[in-house]
């Protein structure tokens, strides 16, 4: 089961463009993963889920999102039907049932806050604060 959440906008935005970071946390395992779009489109986010939780991964039994239509569309449906994925929302009012995906952007922005002080080129420290991220865990 994954939970997938947006974050953004970011300012200033990276020097490639991208203003928002779409963020997918296993709920097994605690793994994050995340890249920066642009603008986050049904497209955008249906190639992040095939990319790069299906095709490292394999297909969740589940996916959890909020409501945003950008996570909720006929390209999102479609995918999940094509792969016999389960979408369940969380509710408007309680984003806690998207707990482990909201607790993961919490951190990101975090991070994202002190790195855009420092660096404009922000995008490409992503991976770099995933692998961090997933190094430091608790085990």
């Amino acid at each position: 089961m994954w939970g997938i959440d947006v974050i953004g906008p970011i300012s200033p935005k990276a020097s490639n463009r991208h203003l928002f970071i779409l963020v997918a946390i296993d709920y097994f395992t605690k793994w994050i993963e995340a890249i920066t779009v642009a603008s986050v489109t049904a497209k955008a986010v249906a190639r992040f889920l095939k990319r790069d939780i299906v095709a490292h991964y394999g297909v969740p039994a589940t996916i959890i999102t909020d409501n945003a239509k950008n996570l909720n569309n006929k390209i999102i449906n479609e995918l999940c039907a094509q792969f016999k994925i389960q979408h369940r929302n969380s509710t408007m009012y309680r984003p806690q049932m998207n707990g482990a995906v909201e607790a993961a952007n919490k951190n990101v922005k975090k991070i994202i806050e002190k790195m855009t002080v420092n660096y404009k080129d922000w995008q490409p420290r992503i991976p770099w604060f995933t692998a961090w991220k997933q190094s430091s865990r608790s085990r």
